[in-house]
């Protein structure tokens, strides 16, 4: 590792990138681990795991555990804001698959952490699928970030 001192500041080139190429399989937390709803689901439901959790966003999977999409408290409450109250009641009525986001980045197994590193710069977690396409769990920010302390810490100075 070097330090290189500067105006105020330390700036930490590191040397050993090997685990940029390591792929993400033993670090992804197993998809019967992350709370999920399934397409069909009410968004009382949802709402309610998501309060449950402590989660801001959760996968929403099909009846055959493939990723159709993630649904996030945001889209929940944007959806029942009426003009002058919240709008709780229309909860029970409206469906997941209603307000999911589709479009998301959806890294695989086998992935390198590299391109995980580049992508969750901008997501706090990653949905990951298996070879089949199934959910397999999620890649976070959190564990990228393990990672790349691990990375810096073992290093020789």
């Amino acid at each position: 590792m070097k330090v290189d001192k500067g105006v105020g500041s330390y700036m930490i080139s590191v040397n050993n990138t090997e685990f940029l190429h390591e792929p993400i399989r033993d670090h992804v937390i197993s998809s019967e681990k992350v709370a999920h709803v399934q397409v069909g689901n009410n968004c009382e439901h949802a709402l309610l795991v998501l309060t449950k959790t402590g989660y801001s966003a959760i996968p929403v999977l099909d009846h055959e555990y493939r990723l159709r999409g993630l649904l996030s408290m945001g889209m929940i409450t944007e959806s029942i804001l009426g003009m002058e109250r919240i709008e709780y009641e229309r909860l029970s009525d409206m469906k997941v698959d209603e307000l999911m986001q589709t479009d998301l980045p959806i890294v695989r197994i086998d992935t390198e952490f590299r391109k995980v590193f580049d992508l969750l710069i901008n997501h706090p977690f990653l949905c990951v699928e298996d070879e089949e396409g199934m959910f397999a769990g999620i890649m976070t920010r959190r564990v990228l970030m393990k990672k790349l302390k691990k990375a810096v810490y073992t290093m020789p100075r």
